[in-house]
């Protein structure tokens, strides 16, 4: 049984710009350790991002990412008590504290020291440099290789903005 909790907003739709509502949020999204909801990745991306020692418990359900930085929960179902930590993955997740290396392209193992360094030292502005630099986002299989089973460009971008920060206030960092 689903626990659902209330809760009522008012958004743009990108479908016209009416608004709609939505009245339900279910409390299942939320990681059973921290607390904090996750975000939802296909069955697939779990099974490709998990050891091989527990890829048979991984079964045929979607799971969430835990988006807490500093939670050891990975990915959890909603559907069972299935959990899957840090040490069940193959690969350090970009956004967890600890994560070494922080990939931010995990289909070509692009670091994000790497983007950010490309930026500062390396004369990239944007994607197509960092691209060019680094071989990031070339030979993409996002949906098994990243976390979250969606294209690293997001992430990305983020360590570009990071590495403009850092070169336009040297003195901040």
């Amino acid at each position: 049984m689903k626990i659902k909790e209330e809760f009522s907003f008012e958004s743009k739709s990108c479908c016209g710009g009416k608004t709609e509502s939505a009245d339900m949020v279910e409390k299942n999204t939320l990681c059973p350790v921290c607390g904090e909801e996750g975000k939802l990745v296909k069955n697939i991306t779990v099974k490709h991002m998990v050891i091989d020692k527990v890829k048979e418990h991984v079964g045929d359900i979607n799971y969430y990412l835990c988006m807490n930085e500093v939670c050891s929960v990975v990915y959890y179902a909603q559907e069972s008590d299935n959990r899957f930590d840090k040490k069940d993955v193959k690969e350090p997740i970009w956004f967890k504290n600890d994560a070494d290396p922080k990939y931010v392209c995990y289909c070509n193992k692009v670091t994000e020291e790497q983007i950010i360094d490309s930026v500062v030292n390396k004369g990239a502005n944007n994607m197509k440099d960092i691209i060019v630099l680094t071989g990031a986002m070339k030979n993409g299989k996002c949906e098994t290789n990243n976390p979250l089973g969606k294209c690293c460009s997001p992430i990305i971008q983020e360590a570009i903005k990071k590495g403009l920060e850092i070169k336009e206030n040297p003195m901040q960092v």
